[in-house]
């Protein structure tokens, strides 16, 4: 049909970053092992932020022709890290296999060496309102009961008047 246009490659519309990371990393992590990205990525997250600081994932290794049941190599920044992680083996792997919903890791395999440091994300700045916004701010809220939802939408408001 002529008087449709052509659909060009690639031109589906926005996609996610997540998506397009994923695509990108594949090939270099999957040679160490990590079929997910987020294994790197979310490490923080998946093991708690003082564990992510002092310690990466290296590479995962699995029995020939799994995908599951697999040795994690882990290094971390000291040896009282080393001896932690240790400890925290079951938890660790349990926490891990948790985040993935399948039984991924096994054991873990530690070393000790350098451990880049992660950037530190500081909250921004509490915005400095004049004294009748602030009193609109109060006005707007003095109906809502809760004081953690109070507390979290006057935070969201200080930010919202401070844009305008």
């Amino acid at each position: 049909m002529p008087d449709q246009p052509e659909e060009k490659r690639g031109s589906a519309g926005p996609r996610a970053i997540a998506e397009t990371a994923a695509r990108l990393t594949r090939r270099t992590l999957g040679k160490h092992g990590f079929t997910e990205a987020a294994m790197v990525t979310e490490w923080p997250i998946i093991v708690g932020s003082l564990l992510g600081e002092a310690s990466m994932p290296l590479r995962i290794r699995f029995p020939r022709g799994e995908r599951s049941g697999g040795t994690l190599a882990i290094r971390v920044a000291s040896g009282a890290m080393a001896t932690q992680i240790q400890h925290q083996e079951p938890l660790l792997i349990q926490r891990i296999n948790g985040y993935f919903g399948y039984a991924a890791v096994a054991r873990l395999s530690i070393t000790q060496g350098p451990v880049p440091r992660q950037p530190r994300h500081r909250p921004p700045a509490v915005p400095q309102l004049t004294g009748e916004q602030e009193q609109d701010l109060a006005t707007q809220l003095r109906d809502v009961e809760d004081p953690e939802l109070k507390s979290v939408l006057a935070a969201l408001g200080r930010h919202l008047a401070a844009r305008r």
